[in-house]
């Protein structure tokens, strides 16, 4: 899993994505063990951003269950993974890393 979550980041920070935030969410009650959260520089960057992603991992075995995406939050399903890329203005509104430190701890 590290290796894959270790990849993905990568992408992100060497096509620009900014404030990459990783969350292990293993030990939460939540759909997906991971998380991951970056910051786009517009609707383009995002665009381009996903299909890098695409282009990368693909061929590296993963796959993209589900892609929900509009001018400011693209959501990626990995199945045990969501990535989130996100414009600045709504990072700072919906801000997923609260909600997700505020999840239960599995029983």
């Amino acid at each position: 899993m590290n290796k894959r979550l270790e990849r993905i980041e990568q992408i992100l920070n060497d096509k620009k994505a900014e404030n990459i935030e990783v969350i292990d969410l293993t030990s939460k009650d939540y759909i997906v063990d991971y998380v991951v959260i970056a910051t786009t520089l517009n609707s383009k960057h995002a665009f381009a951003l996903l299909n890098y992603l695409k282009n990368e991992l693909k061929p590296e075995g993963e796959e993209f269950l589900r892609v929900d995406d509009d001018d400011d939050w693209t959501i990626i399903d990995l199945g045990d993974i969501f990535i989130h890329l996100i414009s600045e203005k709504y990072r700072e509104k919906y801000s997923i890393e609260e909600f997700l430190s505020e999840l239960e701890t599995k029983a």
